[in-house]
């Protein structure tokens, strides 16, 4: 069994100087309530990205009046800064999806091997096929989250690069042009 990642601030409108780490058990996984709380609210940052891409802007452009600017144009600092955040917090939520995909998969594959040791016990046959039946619902919801991660991560891509049309993550940082190209051709890295 994979051990649950452990994940970074929840607050990231804001993120504190001590994030709240969160542990993503199994039981996360197979409360779906819990699971899509936790991954809207790791969502926040694609949903505000122009918001937070105009406070970053303007945040740069006061560091830069005062003289206490990193060397560099202030919408490039401003865009790079972004697309850093945008990288962490989508390897977060692969991470958590990821994981969940591979708990609810093990379940299935325990609810089958119950199933076919059943044989010849109607009653507890049907009450494993019934298991399996919502084990199968929830491994469904828990998959989708995989297409609205590409969904996410494109739209996000779309306002960002309309915000920051001459952005291209650094050659050296290899784990952004990952994701940069990932985005680009709308896969998951």
């Amino acid at each position: 069994m994979p051990s649950p990642p452990p994940l970074g601030s929840l607050a990231v409108q804001a993120p504190s100087l001590t994030p709240q780490l969160v542990y993503v058990s199994p039981t996360t996984c197979h409360n779906l309530s819990l699971f899509k709380d936790l991954l809207r609210e790791y969502r926040r940052l694609d949903d505000t990205i122009t918001m937070r891409l105009n406070r970053s802007n303007a945040q740069f452009r006061d560091r830069d009046r005062v003289g206490s600017n990193k060397k560099g144009n202030v919408q490039d600092l401003a865009c790079e800064y972004i697309w850093k955040e945008l990288v962490e917090n989508w390897k977060r939520r692969t991470e958590i999806v990821d994981y969940c995909v591979n708990i609810v998969d093990q379940s299935m594959n325990e609810k089958r091997r119950v199933l076919e040791g059943q044989q010849g016990d109607a009653r507890a046959q049907r009450k494993a096929q019934a298991d399996l039946f919502a084990e199968e619902v929830k491994r469904n919801q828990v998959h989708n989250e995989l297409s609205v991660e590409r969904i996410i991560r494109k739209r996000s891509l779309d306002a960002f690069q309309s915000r920051c049309r001459y952005f291209t993550p650094p050659m050296n940082d290899v784990e952004a042009r990952k994701w940069w190209d990932a985005a680009q051709s709308q896969e998951a890295p």
